[in-house]
């Protein structure tokens, strides 16, 4: 795993739609809504610019981002939700996948904020577990 501190980058087990299709079937059976997938491949190509897939997963859990909205001093967090997964092939063919180090950055957040981002980077973590190549972040 490639840790830059703010984001994280792991290689996948599988390939580029079975690791998008897993992560998908993961979130829907833990209690995750995908709002959104943004195709960056197919919006590249509309604009004649030629990329290798490129999946960006839009991840909500209602419990948590509703605890944090719910009050006026934790919303501007907004601006992190919701929770993004990135997943993305590179030319030595494999697939990988990063996102934000939320169990990391909930460190530096404390309160309510901190506690909300740390269950939820360690419940995302939990998701990523059988598709990473090696293990996930472990709890914070």
């Amino acid at each position: 795993m490639e840790v830059n501190n703010v984001i994280l980058e792991s290689e996948s087990r599988f390939g580029f739609e079975e690791t998008v299709a897993r992560i998908n079937q993961k979130a829907d059976s833990t209690g995750w809504k995908i709002p959104t997938v943004h195709d960056l491949q197919e919006t590249l190509r509309k604009n004649d610019i030629d990329v290798l897939e490129v999946k960006v997963i839009e991840l909500c859990k209602p419990q948590y981002s509703g605890t944090l909205m719910k009050e006026d001093p934790t919303k501007f967090v907004s601006a992190l939700m919701p929770c993004r997964i990135s997943v993305y092939r590179k030319t030595n063919g494999k697939t990988y996948i990063s996102r934000i180090n939320a169990p990391m950055l909930s460190l530096f957040m404390g309160g309510t904020i901190g506690q909300v981002m740390g269950q939820a980077g360690a419940e995302m973590e939990r998701i990523m577990k059988e598709i990473l190549v090696e293990e996930p972040l472990p709890d914070f």
